[in-house]
């Protein structure tokens, strides 16, 4: 069927709620996705830590970090659920059109998804039920499965940026797919890595800025020095080649799509010595207000020389376009996450210079500070990227292919809004249910190293203590 059959008389309605329902899902699943993708390799690093050095306060962090793992797959599995669900009754123009082109790719990844829900589920109930070697070499593979499964999805997404391997028949239906073509496509490479990137530094700096937080409080046990030691450490070494990563893949963009970079840089005119604006807001007729103009700069980005040609937005037609809006959108999300990754730059070298200088973390209070933010800020940064690739692909669901007003499914705007309230309500009780699993096992946990401590000691380790003592000892710790 030609994809123009899906477009509605009232496209426009019904485009709202839909594009509102998917916005808000994959913006909650996004903040779950480093956490499958690098906490597992987190965990294994002081899991292997703790068997090298034969260090019992590695293996509890270890042990800890998979019960925390466990948590957010099974929540993140709700959640990337709901949005599997959300292609087929929101989006059916565009899984009725592609599905035969992207659907390997989801087969790979539900495959991928249900043996790392095996392994993590042997690797926690085998802590205490197999030698130690056996249960670490059983969460090894983890790390490499949820490569594997990111790769999938994030091969689709890159397809429907660069679409290819595909032919059109007489009435624009795919034809003689070629799967190699379809998940390596020329932007696969760069999306792919700077999402792993992103992820691990979102996760090191989260898990971080956990024990950054009880730093500040006063519990300067090692217990807390080596929690932010190891996550630290991994975010620190990804974020140099994450800047690194995000350049490469802004090139890319600029080779295979011309007018998302001129959105992502708010470029009008075509031409060369393009400058670059931070945070400033382009206007309808084509200048940009407010920011901070540097001169010749986006062009130097775009192609290492002032004179390179970068295409303006004003070359293409508005109806295939970004809006002026979603340009000033996808622009002032690009802008966030470049600064805020600039900022855990900063923060990675100063780590990096104590580290070197005296084999040991910074000692200021300042780098604590700045590291317990770190967690809130690499989540928004990730947010933000989303954003910047999302939003300065309109009005296209796949590039150049089907408009996203073609993709949207064939019911009224009614039970679109009423579909998108009771995912709000059901992700709203999937978050409460997972905060309150992770606030009891934190209590657990205070109470098993209260208990501990006792024990050290010398009282007995199910005697309570007194009063006073016990709520001045959970107030520091």
């Amino acid at each position: 069927m030609n994809p123009t059959a899906y477009v509605l008389a009232d496209a426009t309605a019904q485009l709202l709620p839909a594009r509102e329902q998917m916005a808000f899902t994959l913006m909650v699943h996004v903040i779950l996705v480093p956490f499958g993708v690098a906490l597992p390799f987190i965990t294994l690093v002081m899991n292997y830590l703790g068997l090298r050095r034969r260090d019992p306060v590695a293996m509890q962090l270890a042990r800890r970090w998979s019960n925390v793992m466990a948590i957010q797959f099974a929540v993140g599995a709700v959640t990337g659920t709901v949005i599997s669900f959300e292609f087929g009754l929101l989006w059916s123009g565009l899984m009725g059109t592609w599905g035969d082109v992207m659907g390997l790719a989801f087969g790979i990844e539900g495959w991928a998804f249900f043996l790392e829900a095996i392994l993590i589920a042997i690797y926690i109930y085998g802590w205490k039920r197999m030698s130690p070697r056996a249960h670490f070499l059983v969460g090894l593979p983890l790390p490499v499965i949820a490569l594997v499964g990111a790769f999938s999805i994030l091969s689709v997404n890159a397809w429907m940026n660069t679409p290819q391997g595909f032919t059109l028949d007489s009435q624009g239906n795919p034809t003689a797919v070629k799967v190699g073509q379809v998940l390596i496509t020329p932007i696969v490479r760069g999306e792919f890595l700077h999402m792993i990137g992103a992820a691990y530094m979102t996760a090191g700096f989260v898990v971080a800025s956990v024990y950054a937080v009880g730093w500040l409080r006063g519990r300067r046990d090692r217990y807390h020095r080596l929690g932010m030691l190891v996550p630290f450490t991994v975010a620190a070494v990804v974020t140099p080649l994450q800047l690194m990563i995000g350049d490469s893949l802004a090139r890319d963009v600029y080779q295979h799509q011309p007018v998302k970079f001129a959105a992502t840089e708010i470029v009008w005119t075509t031409g060369p010595d393009q400058a670059e604006y931070l945070y400033g807001r382009l206007q309808p007729d084509g200048t940009v207000a407010g920011g901070v103009k540097i001169p010749g700069l986006d062009s130097v980005l775009a192609g290492f020389s002032r004179s390179t040609v970068v295409q303006g937005l004003s070359e293409t037609p508005a109806q295939d376009r970004p809006t002026t809006l979603e340009a000033n959108i996808t622009h002032f999300a690009f802008d966030t996450m470049v600064g805020i990754a600039t900022l855990l730059l900063g923060l990675a070298l100063w780590y990096a210079v104590a580290w070197v200088r005296r084999r040991d973390m910074p000692r200021s209070r300042w780098f604590y500070r700045a590291a317990a933010l770190a967690g809130v800020a690499s989540v928004v940064t990730i947010e933000a990227g989303w954003v910047t690739a999302e939003v300065g692909r309109q009005p296209w669901i796949v590039y150049q292919q089907m408009r996203v007003s073609q993709a949207v499914t064939h019911i009224s705007a009614g039970p679109m809004w009423l579909s998108f309230a009771i995912v709000v309500v059901v992700y709203a009780l999937v978050v409460w249910a997972m905060l309150g699993l992770l606030l009891r096992l934190k209590t657990r946990w205070r109470h098993e190293d209260a208990a501990l401590a006792r024990t050290r000691r010398g009282a007995p380790a199910d005697v309570p203590a007194q009063r006073g003592t016990g709520e001045r000892e959970e107030a520091e710790r």
